[in-house]
């Protein structure tokens, strides 16, 4: 495991350009995108953004996305096990729409800078730091987002393709310590925060997820906007996503279940001296 102690007292980098990023143009783009996703898009200003499901008719967990409003388009970061039916879900929907994708994925490259430190090492890198969370500004022909995939401070930035390996040389440069996916993911289950495709997926219905900071119950109709309603007035789930901590050494495989608890993921925590984990309880 590289980068731990750097994610939980310094700063560290990992190369998430795996991760879709789907570009929304056209007039229509703020409309269809709050009609598709649980949060609040047309109150979003240039430089803002928010965090969202998309959801099925049936009220389940299509994908879940950070929203960056930028001042001609919305760029739409996703989980890559998400990205192909994200844009088919939304190409499906614009029929007199004015709006246009474009699937930047293959040709602009994702670093995550985070840890503590996170900032220091991007202004020292030169690098603008967008104060609030899912806000974004430019830094030459790359974007800042302040993003992360554990739940710890950091940031995203967004680069073309070509320019990867110039961006790591210079945060590396300026402090970064390189990190691996088994560090990030140790860190992102220490702070809780849900996946994708392992704590998240089309079983769930939203408020299941329990992710408040996705749904905005104060908007107009959306997709899957009924059933979301229907189980906040009557109050009807019985299960809720939530970080566990275990007297263990070994980390349980997902699908385990423990009396009235179903692991989602599950690792061993170096600092903890215990396994971390998340999973839907019964309530």
């Amino acid at each position: 495991m590289t980068g731990y102690d750097a994610l939980r007292n310094g700063a560290a980098w990992l190369d998430l350009s795996g991760r879709g990023k789907i570009k929304v143009l056209g007039e229509d783009r703020a409309r269809l995108l709050h009609a598709m996703t649980t949060n609040n898009i047309q109150q979003l200003a240039p430089g803002t953004g928010c965090y969202a499901f998309f959801l099925t008719v049936q009220g389940r967990i299509l994908a879940d996305v950070n929203v960056l409003c930028r001042p001609d388009h919305f760029l739409l970061d996703l989980d890559p096990e998400t990205r192909e039916k994200v844009y088919q879900h939304l190409d499906h929907y614009i029929i007199a729409d004015d709006v246009t994708l474009e699937d930047l994925t293959g040709s602009t490259a994702t670093i995550a800078v985070e840890g503590p430190k996170s900032a220091e090492v991007l202004q020292a890198a030169g690098a603008p730091t967008p104060e609030t969370d899912y806000s974004s500004v430019e830094w030459g022909t790359r974007l800042v987002a302040r993003l992360n995939s554990t739940g710890s401070a950091g940031f995203f930035v967004f680069a073309p393709e070509p320019e990867k390996a110039q961006l790591i040389a210079q945060l590396e440069a300026a402090g970064a310590m390189a990190g691996d996916a088994e560090a990030f993911n140790v860190v992102r289950l220490e702070h809780g925060k849900a996946r994708y495709g392992e704590d998240l997926s089309e079983r769930f219905l939203a408020q299941e997820a329990n992710q408040p900071h996705a749904l905005n119950f104060s908007k107009g109709c959306y997709l899957g906007q009924e059933i979301v309603e229907r189980v906040r007035s009557r109050g009807q789930i019985h299960r809720i996503l939530m970080p566990l901590v275990l007297d263990a050494k070994e980390p349980p495989a997902p699908g385990t279940k423990l009396e009235t608890t179903e692991i989602t993921s599950a690792a061993y925590s170096p600092a903890l001296d215990k396994v971390v984990a998340l999973a839907y309880v019964r309530k």
